[in-house]
């Protein structure tokens, strides 16, 4: 069902698994909002209706290509610390979530599933329970992962040709960067003019302020456990 002949002989069968390699392979090209089942189907050689029947709608699919993603993830070495754990293992998301643009705002929406997610969720959480965290180790394990993927999704979105054609307002930011009137203003604006006069400082700026983010999260997180062990 689904296959079709050519001149080269016929098409592999149509299954789940060649269904979602080839949603993985659209969604590292294009990004995950940029093709249709239908033109998934294209792909295949087959009609969208066998889409529907080997994996479901396209919610289905895309959590499907989600847990591809998170599955190429690597997990770090148990022995470490747990924040430089959580360090390395946030700094992995980001680099695999790039490779696939678009999957990290859904990762915010749908969570992996259990088969996918299982061997990340254990030993992050149990981790983090060794350290002393106790009850508040799964919603802290939400919260990292969380604020991982919203970062890595405000990237996506800054890197979209749409947003390229909205007004970028760091000139004008820049403009300020001696403002007696506005102190605050003008120390913030010191920055943007920097990032304008350095491209390489501007083209690294998302990375520092993803690894800026992470990092103070896990200071913040070592303050509570020292509460915690009052």
């Amino acid at each position: 069902m689904g296959s079709s002949s050519s001149p080269s002989g016929p098409r592999p069968a149509i299954t789940a698994e060649r269904i979602v390699d080839a949603a993985v392979e659209l969604t590292a090209e294009r990004g995950l909002e940029n093709w249709t089942l239908r033109e998934l189907a294209g792909a295949l050689g087959a009609y969208p209706a066998v889409l529907y029947h080997h994996v479901g709608d396209r919610d289905a699919l895309i959590c499907a290509v989600l847990d591809r993603v998170v599955a190429t993830l690597p997990i770090p070495d148990e022995g470490l610390h747990w924040q430089e754990w959580f360090a390395q293992l946030l700094a992995d998301v980001r680099v695999v979530l790039h490779r696939y643009p678009g999957t990290a705002r859904w990762m915010v929406r749908f969570s992996p599933s259990v088969t996918a997610a299982t061997t990340l969720v254990d030993r992050g959480i149990r981790l983090l329970q060794d350290a002393g965290f106790g009850e508040e180790s799964s919603l802290i394990l939400h919260m990292l992962t969380t604020t991982a993927c919203q970062f890595v999704a405000t990237e996506d979105d800054r890197n979209s040709p749409a947003f390229s054609q909205r007004l970028d307002n760091a000139a004008e930011y820049a403009r300020h960067h001696d403002d007696p009137d506005h102190p605050g203003l003008a120390t913030h604006a010191k920055m943007m003019k920097a990032r304008q006069a350095d491209p390489e400082l501007a083209m690294h700026y998302q990375a520092q302020m993803y690894e800026y983010a992470i990092r103070r999260c896990l200071d913040g997180l070592a303050v509570r456990l020292a509460e915690l062990k009052g």
